[in-house]
């Protein structure tokens, strides 16, 4: 883990000597979810490939930038594409970059993702205010050497998303009409998609939308002392009784269509936490 660190903290001065804008919240972009880009008035955008230790995204849609600027009024940065753990990636390089964006010194970190629903009253399209999660993944990022430079050993998850943030972003849904459910996430390796009988394990489990990504980079952020708003997209309806196969088009197309949702309710709390 201590390399990965170095190369968080090379990577945050390569930033640092980038732009002089300092953000305060940092925005991770799931898959189709990066229209919110367009509304980011950007001052420097970074290649990864610039950026030591930056794994290199390999998933259709995630284009593979860092993008500082302002948002609502507010020094953002937003990742343009994310890591996973089935591109080959170990869970300390899926995780740098919340560790660089840290180490810049955001203190707010605001995670999307695609994902599949399971809680039969939902629809694909709704989005999801994530309020815990199940780490299936058979691994953590915490794994390895302790650096007191990133936060304890040991960090509490009690509650993982920060209830603040949540109203907020509860209070802003409402005031913009936006259905916004609220529950449990479930990662798991993939990429395969799960089967009818594993869908009903997670459901059991008490999972209500399931993904393959964001656990381990929340995680790292609340181990790293950063405030962590979580939001789903319903791509795909995973109800055993009734399953339909999936494609990573129809994922990305679904994902496109209710993304302007997704926007309007990420810049309304970031609005609202510059009040």
């Amino acid at each position: 883990m201590t390399a990965s660190i170095e190369s968080a903290l090379a990577a945050a001065d390569v930033v640092r000597d980038r732009t002089t804008l300092r953000p305060e919240i940092a925005i991770i972009l799931g898959t189709g979810l990066g229209g919110l880009t367009r509304e980011i008035a950007v001052r420097a955008q970074i290649p990864y490939a610039e950026l030591p230790g930056f794994p290199r995204p390999t998933v259709e849609s995630h284009a593979g930038r860092l993008l500082l600027g302002t948002l609502a009024g507010r020094p953002v940065v937003a990742m343009q594409g994310r890591f996973h753990r089935y591109e080959g990636y170990d869970l300390q390089q899926v995780t740098l970059p919340v560790r660089a964006l840290g180490a810049l010194g955001a203190r707010t970190l605001i995670v999307s993702n695609a994902c599949g629903g399971m809680h039969p009253l939902w629809n694909a399209g709704d989005l999801v205010l994530l309020a815990d999660h199940l780490n299936l993944l058979l691994d953590n990022p915490l794994i390895g050497p302790a650096d007191e430079r990133i936060g304890p050993r040991f960090p509490d998850l009690s509650a993982p998303y920060d209830g603040e943030l949540r109203a907020l972003a509860r209070s802003a849904a409402l005031e913009l009409g936006i259905t916004l459910r609220e529950g449990v996430y479930a990662a798991v390796p993939g990429p395969s998609l799960e089967t009818r009988a594993e869908y009903r394990m997670l459901r059991a489990l008490g999972a209500d939308v399931v993904g393959m990504s964001t656990v381990p980079e929340v995680i790292a952020a609340v181990q790293g002392g950063m405030r962590v708003l979580g939001l789903s997209l319903i791509t795909d309806l995973c109800l055993p009784d009734a399953l339909e196969p999936a494609s990573i088009e129809r994922i990305i197309a679904t994902a496109g269509a209710a993304e302007p949702s997704l926007t309007r309710l990420v810049t309304a709390v970031v609005e609202r936490l510059g009040a």
